[in-house]
C-alpha cells in the first residue's frame, strides 16, 4: 500500500503543502485487458471533495456539474519523439515505463484565474497525475478524471511536471465539460524532465490578455515565466532550456584550429551588427574575444529548434558533410580551380552531363534533391548517382539569354535581387569615400557618354528630372575591400556603378558600367567605363563588365538583402519578443508564427555557411571579408523605419506617395514585378494586422 506523502509546495504556488493520497486501481473492459492505473488525489476543503487527473499533450476534459463542483475528464495528447521519451533505451527507459504503469508520467495542476476572496491570495491549485490510455503511431494519449469545486473559477493555466527522465513534446490540452465551454490549451512545446530542472512548465489557456487586463490569478505566473525566459546571463546554456539572451557574433572564427580562421567580432563600435542568441560557450584559447565553436548544433531556446522531422534532414552535421563532399566534385568539373571554367562548353557540361556524386554516408538516394531542391537534380543512371544543375525555362528557349542586355536589365526588377536598383537624383555621380585613401571621388561616367548612348532623346538633366536614370551602386560599399580581397589568390574585386535608362516602352536599357580599383601596390586609382559596343573587343569587354556586376549583385543579395535583412536583423526581435511579451500577450501570438525556426536557421548558418572557411566565404568574391562587409552595410544602410516595402520603395526613389494610386503609391517604373506583387501582399497583411491590433488596442493612446 502506498502511504500518504507530503507533496512539495508548487514553485508556482503561494499555498502551504498538503497531504496527497495515491490509490492506484485497474479498470476492467471485459476483453481480458486492463487499462493502466490512474492515481487519484483528494483533499477536504470546506466540506468539498476534489478529485484530480491530468493528461499530457492534448488534454480533453469531459465534465458534469454537481452541487459540490464539476466532474472533469481530461485527455492529453503527447507526440512521440525520436530523441525523447518512448524511444530511449536503458535503465531510465525502464524507470519511465514503471511510472507510466503507475500513472505518474505527468503531474498537472489546474490554476484559477481568480484570487481567493477571503485571503486575497491565489487559490490552491488542483493537482493530479494522468495515465496512458492509447499508443498510436502519431500520438500517445493520457487521461484523468477530477472534480473542480464550484467556486474555483475559470481555469486560466496548467502547470506541468514531467516525471520521465527525457523531455516530452506536448501537443495540446483541452478541458471539456465546463459550464462555459471547453478550455483549450495549445502547447506545441517541449517539457523538460524534472530530473534536469525541477521548475514546472506553465501553459496558459488560449485567451489573450494585455498586461493590464491579465486576471489576478495569473499575474504572478505571467511575470515569473518571463523571468525564466530572460535568464540571468550566466553560464553555458543547456539544450533543454528556453532562455533568450543577447550576444555578439563572436563565434564565426576558429582561431584555435588555425590563425587563418580568426575573424573579427561583429557587434559593437568597430563592427556594428544585430545581436544573436547567447550560448555561453567558453572562449577560445588563442583569442579571448572569440567563443569556441560547437562540434554539433549550437544552442537555441528549445522551442526555437527545428521539428524532429526537419532536424533529421537538415542537421548541421548532415548538411556540412554533404556540402563539403560535394564541393570537391564540382571543383573537379572545373578544370583549373584557380582559373575557373575555361569555356562555355565546360559550363554546359554541368547541365548536360552532370557531375558524379560523392558517396554520402547514411543517406539514401534522393537525399540531395530533398536538401537542395531548387538547385540540383539528382538522378540515377547506370547505378551511379549523377548531379545535374536544373535549367530554367528561359535557358531552354535561349541558352545565352543571360548574356543579353535586355535580360541583364530585367533582372534588376524581376530577378533574384530586385532590392538594390534606385533612382538617380544627383549628377554628376560622386563617391563619399575619403579621397586621400581611395582616390578621386568623381565618377568617370560623363554627361557626354550618357547623352551619346541615349542618342539625343534628352539631356542628362532632363532624364533625371523625368525619372529616367537608374543605378546599381556597389561602389562605396565594395571599394574599401578591393585591396584586401585581391590578396587572396585567384580572386579579384572592384567597386562598381551601373547606369540604366527607362525607355519609352517602360523597360530598362543598360547604358554604362564603371569599375574602380583604389590606389594599391604603389599604383594610383584605376577606373574605367564600359558601354555597349559592336566591335569584337568592345563586346567582350562589355560582357565581362556585366559579369563583374552580376557577381557584385549576387553577393550583395545573399550577404545583405538575404542574410542580413531577412535573418540576422530579425533575430534580436525574436529574442526581445520572448523576453518582453508573455505568451498570452496578443502581439506575441501575432508574431510567433512568423519567427518560427529563424533562430535555428541562423545558428545552423553560423556553423556551416557564414563561418570562417564556410560555404559563403568559399563562394562569394569578398571571401573571408564577406561577413565584415555585411557589417559595414548594416552600419551604413540598415534602418528599421525603411524595412517596410512602401518605405523601401520610396527611399530608393522607385515610388512616391499618391493617395489616388493603388496601394497609395505611384511606381516610378510601372512594370516592376517585385513591387507590383509585393504591394498586393503588403496591403493584405497590413489590413489583417491592423484589424487584429485595433481589436486589442481600440484607443491609439
Amino acid at each position: 500500500m502506498l502511504k500518504p506523502q507530503l507533496t512539495q509546495q508548487s514553485q508556482y504556488s503561494t499555498q502551504t503543502p498538503f497531504l496527497q493520497h495515491f490509490k492506484p486501481f485497474i479498470h476492467g473492459h471485459g476483453n481480458g485487458n486492463a487499462s493502466l492505473p490512474i492515481s487519484r488525489q483528494s483533499f477536504s476543503k470546506k466540506n468539498k471533495s476534489v478529485r484530480v487527473g491530468f493528461i499530457p499533450g492534448n488534454i480533453k476534459a469531459v465534465a458534469s456539474s454537481t452541487e459540490k463542483g464539476t466532474s472533469v475528464k481530461a485527455i492529453v495528447t503527447v507526440k512521440p519523439t525520436v530523441g525523447g521519451f518512448l524511444s530511449n533505451l536503458g535503465i531510465t527507459r525502464g524507470l519511465d515505463d514503471i511510472r507510466d504503469l503507475l500513472g505518474q508520467t505527468l503531474q498537472l495542476e489546474l490554476v484559477s484565474t481568480e484570487l481567493d476572496p477571503r485571503t486575497g491570495l491565489e487559490k490552491e491549485t488542483i493537482k493530479g497525475y494522468v495515465h496512458r490510455t492509447s499508443d498510436e503511431k502519431d500520438e500517445v494519449k493520457y487521461e484523468s478524471s477530477f472534480e473542480v469545486p464550484a467556486d474555483f473559477g475559470e481555469v486560466g493555466a496548467i502547470l506541468v511536471e514531467n516525471e520521465h527522465h527525457k523531455e516530452m513534446f506536448l501537443k495540446d490540452i483541452i478541458l471539456n465539460g465546463f459550464p462555459n465551454g471547453p478550455v483549450h490549451i495549445n502547447c506545441n512545446s517541449w517539457v523538460h524532465s524534472k530530473h534536469d530542472d525541477p521548475q514546472k512548465r506553465v501553459f496558459f489557456a488560449n485567451k489573450s490578455y494585455l498586461p493590464s487586463q491579465t486576471p489576478s490569478g495569473l499575474r504572478r505566473l505571467r511575470e515569473e515565466e518571463l523571468v525564466i525566459l530572460r535568464g540571468n546571463g550566466q553560464g553555458e546554456r543547456k539544450s533543454f532550456e528556453r532562455v533568450y539572451d543577447y550576444d555578439v557574433y563572436n563565434d564565426l572564427g576558429d582561431p584555435d584550429s588555425s590563425a587563418d580562421l580568426k575573424r573579427p567580432v561583429l557587434g559593437g563600435k568597430d563592427h556594428p551588427y544585430p545581436r544573436r542568441c547567447r550560448t555561453g560557450r567558453p572562449r577560445t584559447e588563442t583569442d579571448p574575444l572569440s567563443e569556441k565553436r560547437s562540434s554539433g548544433t549550437a544552442y537555441v531556446p528549445r522551442d526555437e529548434s527545428f521539428s524532429e522531422e526537419k532536424r533529421l534532414t537538415f542537421s548541421a552535421k548532415t548538411i556540412y558533410s554533404v556540402l563539403h563532399a560535394l564541393v570537391p566534385s564540382l571543383q573537379t568539373a572545373i578544370f583549373d580551380s584557380e582559373l575557373g571554367f575555361p569555356n562555355f562548353t565546360a559550363i554546359d557540361s554541368l547541365f548536360n552531363e552532370g557531375v558524379n556524386l560523392p558517396p554520402i554516408e547514411n543517406q539514401d538516394k534522393g537525399f540531395l534533391s530533398t536538401l537542395l531542391p531548387r538547385l540540383f537534380k539528382a538522378i540515377a543512371d547506370s547505378g551511379e548517382d549523377v548531379l545535374r544543375f536544373e535549367t530554367t525555362d528561359t535557358m531552354d528557349r535561349d541558352k545565352f539569354f543571360w548574356f543579353r542586355d535586355e535580360e541583364f536589365a530585367r533582372q534588376t526588377l524581376a530577378g533574384v535581387n530586385p532590392y538594390s536598383i534606385q533612382l538617380v537624383t544627383e549628377w554628376p555621380l560622386k563617391s563619399k569615400l575619403d579621397p586621400r585613401i581611395y582616390g578621386p571621388q568623381e565618377s568617370a561616367i560623363s554627361t557626354e557618354m550618357i547623352e551619346r548612348e541615349i542618342k539625343g532623346l534628352m539631356t542628362v538633366e532632363e532624364a533625371i528630372n523625368q525619372k529616367k536614370l537608374f543605378i546599381l551602386d556597389y561602389h562605396d560599399l565594395f571599394l574599401p575591400y578591393v585591396s584586401k580581397v585581391r590578396q587572396t589568390k585567384g580572386t579579384t574585386l572592384y567597386g562598381s556603378r551601373t547606369l540604366f535608362f527607362l525607355t519609352l516602352d517602360s523597360t530598362l536599357r543598360p547604358l554604362a558600367i564603371e569599375l574602380t580599383r583604389p590606389p594599391m601596390d604603389g599604383k594610383p586609382q584605376w577606373k574605367q567605363v564600359f558601354m555597349p559596343c559592336w566591335n569584337a573587343t568592345g563586346v567582350w569587354l562589355w560582357r565581362l563588365a556585366k559579369a563583374h556586376v552580376l557577381a557584385h549583385d549576387s553577393g550583395h543579395h545573399q550577404l545583405i538583402n538575404h542574410w542580413l535583412r531577412t535573418h540576422a536583423a530579425v533575430e534580436p526581435y525574436v529574442i526581445a519578443t520572448n523576453r518582453q511579451l508573455s505568451v498570452i500577450h496578443p502581439i506575441y501570438r501575432l508574431l510567433r508564427p512568423h519567427f518560427r525556426y529563424t533562430m535555428d536557421i541562423n545558428a545552423l548558418a553560423r556553423l556551416i555557411l557564414i563561418n570562417g572557411g564556410g560555404i559563403i566565404e568559399s563562394s562569394f568574391s569578398p571571401g573571408e571579408y564577406s561577413m565584415e562587409l555585411s557589417s559595414v552595410a548594416y552600419d551604413q544602410q540598415w534602418q528599421f523605419n525603411l524595412q517596410a516595402l512602401p518605405a523601401d520603395l520610396i527611399n530608393r526613389g522607385m515610388a512616391v506617395e499618391d493617395p489616388t494610386a493603388p496601394h497609395g503609391l505611384k511606381l516610378t517604373i510601372e512594370d516592376y514585378p517585385f513591387a507590383n506583387d509585393g504591394l498586393v501582399l503588403w496591403d493584405t497583411i497590413k489590413e489583417w494586422v491592423s484589424d487584429y491590433v485595433n481589436h486589442y488596442y481600440p484607443n491609439p493612446r
